[in-house]
C-alpha cells in the first residue's frame, strides 16, 4: 500500500513504518498529525486490550513539532524522521516511568534512555509509549499486579503471550507502527505468533542490552536479544540495523558486519522444515501454516525438504537446568555447559546442509487466559540455546479465527537470509491482518 495525499489519518495508522517515514519526508502528512492519530487510536482501543501502560503524549507531540520544523528547514534526522514507536517496559526511557511490571518500580523514572531507545530516537523516531510485560519482564503471560492483564486483540478472552505481549498487542491493533521487544526463550516470537505480527530475534551479540531491566548482557546472559517488532517484514529490515552494533558497555556485542536482506537470493536457498518436533505435537492449524509457508518458499525457487535436527529433544532439559543453575553444584554447572555446547554443535552439523529452518513457533494458537500452555516455548528454545537469528511471520489462521505464525531460523549472523525468506512468506500469504477490534 502506498500512502496517497489526502488519505484519511485513521487509515494511515495501518501503514508500515517505512511508508509513514516516506509520507512525512514528502510532506504528505506531518509528524504532529501522525502522532495525534496514534494517540486517538490508543484512546479508543487500549481500554479493551491494555497493551500500552505509559503514554508519552506531551513529549511525543513536542518532538513531532520539532520534527516538522526541522523538515521545513531541510533537515532530516534519519530514516525514522517523525515516526512513532513503542517499547517493552523493561527498557529504560528518560523521563518516563519504566516499571517493568513491578510495584517496587512504580515510580522509577530513568534519567537516561536504554541504548536501543536512544538509537531509535537518533534515527528520528518518536517514543510514543511503553508496553506491558510480566513482572520483571520475564514469563509467558503478560500480566502483573501494577498494570494488570493484556488481552489478545483477536479474542479478548485469550492471552497475547509473553513476555513482549504488550508490544505485540499494541502493534497488532495499530496503536504503534513499530516497536522494540526482548526475547530469551521466545518472548518476542510467541507473542508475534499469538498476535499475528512480525518480529526478528537477532543473533546473540548483535544488539546491546544496556539499560534494559534484568538483561545484563555479556557472558552472564547468553540467550537474550533485543529486537524489532512490526506488522510488516520491511519494517524489521528498516529497524534492525538502527539498533545493532557495539556500544562499548555490553561486552557480549560482537562487531560483525550486517548483510542486507536484499543480498540473500531466495532462489536455490536450501530450507529444511518440520511441523512436529517429536515432543509436543502441534494442532492441525499450526501444521497447515507451516506447510503453506513451505509452499510459499518453493514458489520463490527455494529448495525445501522436510527434515529436523535429531537433537531437538535435548533443548528443554538444557534450558530447565540453566534456569535452575543458581542451585546447582560446580560439577552440575560444568556438565550443563558441556551439554549445551554439544547441542549447539549438533545443530550446526544439521545446518551444514541447509541455509535455513522453517518450523512452528508454538504448538497451538493463543490459549484462553488462565489456560496453561504446557510445555510452552518448545519450538523456540532450541534456537535460543544456539543464539541463532529467527523471524516470525503470520502464515495462517486457526479455525477459530486466531493468527498462526511460523518461525524461520538460520545460522549465526544470517539475519539477511531469515528476513528475505520471511518477506517471501509475507508476500505469498499476506502476513498481518487487522483484528476484529479494528
Amino acid at each position: 500500500m502506498r500512502i496517497q495525499e489526502g488519505q484519511m489519518l485513521g487509515d494511515l495508522i495501518q501503514s508500515s513504518a517505512s511508508e509513514l517515514a516516506d509520507a512525512i519526508v514528502t510532506r504528505t502528512i506531518s509528524a504532529e498529525e501522525l502522532i495525534n492519530a496514534y494517540l486517538s487510536r490508543i484512546e479508543a482501543v487500549n481500554p479493551h486490550v491494555n497493551a500500552v501502560v505509559q503514554i508519552a503524549a506531551d513529549s511525543a507531540l513536542v518532538r513531532a513539532r520539532e520534527a516538522d520544523r526541522a523538515l521545513a528547514e531541510g533537515n532530516i534526522w534519519g530514516p525514522l524522521h517523525g515516526v512513532p514507536f513503542t517499547v517493552k517496559d523493561v527498557m529504560d526511557s528518560a523521563g518516563i516511568v519504566s516499571a517493568a511490571g513491578l510495584q517496587a518500580r512504580a515510580q522509577f523514572v530513568p534519567k537516561n534512555d536504554s541504548v536501543v531507545v536512544a538509537r531509535m530516537k537518533a534515527a528520528g523516531g518518536i517514543l510514543l509509549g511503553k508496553t506491558n510485560c510480566p513482572p520483571g519482564g520475564a514469563g509467558g503471560v503478560t500480566d502483573n499486579p501494577l498494570y494488570g492483564r493484556t488481552n489478545n486483540p483477536y479474542d479478548l478472552s485469550r492471552t497475547p503471550g509473553g513476555s513482549s505481549g504488550g508490544e505485540a498487542a499494541a502493534i497488532a491493533t495499530a496503536m504503534s507502527p513499530l516497536g522494540i521487544g526482548s526475547d530469551s526463550g521466545g518472548s518476542m516470537r510467541v507473542p508475534a505468533h499469538f498476535c499475528g505480527i512480525a518480529t526478528l530475534k537477532p543473533t546473540t551479540g548483535r544488539v546491546p542490552n544496556t539499560g534494559v531491566f534484568d538483561h545484563p548482557g555479556g557472558l552472564s546472559d547468553p540467550r537474550t536479544q533485543i529486537g524489532p517488532m512490526a506488522r510488516f517484514v520491511r519494517d524489521l529490515i528498516l529497524a534492525f540495523p538502527l539498533i545493532s552494533g557495539e556500544d562499548g558497555i555490553d561486552s557480549g556485542v560482537v562487531p560483525m558486519p550486517l548483510r542486507k536482506a536484499s543480498s540473500a537470493t531466495r532462489k536455490s536457498l536450501r530450507v529444511a522444515f518440520y511441523v512436529d518436533d517429536g515432543q509436543v505435537h502441534p494442532t492441525r492449524d499450526v501444521v497447515s501454516a507451516v506447510e503453506a509457508a513451505a509452499d510459499a518458499l518453493k514458489v520463490a525457487g527455494a529448495i525445501v525438504s522436510e527434515a529436523r535436527p535429531i537433537c531437538l529433544s535435548d533443548s528443554r532439559s538444557i534450558t530447565e537446568r540453566y534456569w535452575g543453575m543458581s542451585e546447582a553444584s560446580g560439577a552440575e554447572v560444568e556438565k550443563l555447559w558441556l551439554d549445551w555446547d554439544r547441542f549447539r554443535t549438533a545443530m550446526l552439523a544439521f545446518a551444514a546442509d541447509y541455509d535455513a529452518i522453517l518450523c512452528p513457533v508454538e504448538f497451538e494458537s493463543a490459549p484462553l487466559h488462565g489456560e496453561k500452555t504446557n510445555p510452552g516455548f518448545n519450538y523456540t528454545l532450541p534456537f535460543s540455546l544456539c543464539g541463532w537469528p529467527c523471524v516470525v511471520i503470520r502464515a495462517g489462521t486457526s479455525a477459530t479465527g486466531l493468527p498462526v505464525g511460523v518461525q524461520v531460523a538460520a545460522r549465526p549472523w544470517s539475519e539477511n537470509i531469515v528476513l528475505a525468506l520471511a518477506q517471501q512468506i509475507e508476500n505469498e500469504l499476506g502476513g498481518w491482518q487487522a483484528p476484529p477490534l479494528w
